[in-house]
């Protein structure tokens, strides 16, 4: 797998035990092969022409680019947001054992049973 194949994505929710559902179907429907959460950070965004602030949870979830139009399609079924943010960057480096990693648990689980 070259690296530029790795995709990092971003995705915020409104509560820990969110993150924590949409994160661990994501890595058991091997979508992600890891979704770390970063509790209590906050945002200022603007949301039909209010400016909002408030406390969010950070998912950053390693997947593959084949597997981010699925991953995408997850998020917004199980997310509770009518707009959810959902942003990935490719990888551009990394050590080669994790990124096979990545790559290995990202497969498409319902082609191999």
């Amino acid at each position: 797998m070259s690296q530029t194949e790795s995709r990092i994505a971003f995705v915020t929710t409104g509560s820990e035990d969110e993150a924590l559902n949409i994160g661990r179907t994501l890595v058991e429907e091997g979508l992600a092969a890891c979704a770390n959460l970063l509790p209590q950070i906050r945002s200022i965004y603007r949301w039909q022409d209010k400016i909002e602030d408030e406390p969010e949870v950070l998912m950053v979830l390693k997947t593959t680019q084949s597997r981010l139009p699925a991953l995408i399609d997850r998020v917004k079924e199980l997310h509770s947001y009518d707009v959810p943010e959902i942003v990935a960057v490719p990888i551009v480096a990394g050590l080669k054992p994790y990124l096979d990693w990545v790559r290995e648990n990202t497969q498409d689980r319902s082609a191999q049973t």
